[in-house]
């Protein structure tokens, strides 16, 4: 897409964030509510990318890096302009970030179920690990 943009989010996004999440991710998060996207903002204010064209969100990634890991999550394109490289420009934009920080690889958090999005992440040089499984406990809020 010629008229695409990606740029870091900012607080005042996580409305529009979570809107667009609704519609075009995958799943839901303990974290997705407004605080949680502004939070993630404050913690680390490179890791929510967002895709744009003509002023429509039309992407997002969460590219996280703790300094150990780089972590990708809520890789999500609106249904409406899939299959026009925008999971891949946001893809690439989340590597440099991660190359850039010092990272050494780029773990995808990719729902079992999602299967329609496997082929993608394999397109994208990204490879299924079956001996890794996530185990989660949630936390109590404060």
């Amino acid at each position: 897409m010629s008229d695409l943009e990606i740029r870091t989010a900012e607080p005042s996004d996580a409305a529009a964030v979570l809107a667009f999440w609704r519609t075009a991710a995958e799943g839901t998060s303990v974290s997705d509510d407004e605080a949680g996207v502004r939070g993630l903002v404050a913690r680390d204010p490179g890791a929510l990318l967002l895709a744009e064209s003509g002023g429509l969100l039309v992407g997002t990634v969460i590219a996280g890096f703790d300094g150990w890991r780089c972590s990708l999550y809520r890789l999500a394109v609106l249904p409406t302009h899939r299959r026009r490289g925008i999971a891949s420009a946001l893809l690439a934009a989340a590597e440099r970030r991660f190359v850039e920080l010092g990272g050494r690889r780029a773990d995808a958090m990719v729902l079992e179920a999602n299967e329609r999005a496997h082929p993608a992440w394999r397109a994208a040089g990204y490879h299924r690990e079956d001996h890794w499984r996530r185990w989660v406990k949630p936390l109590p809020r404060p």
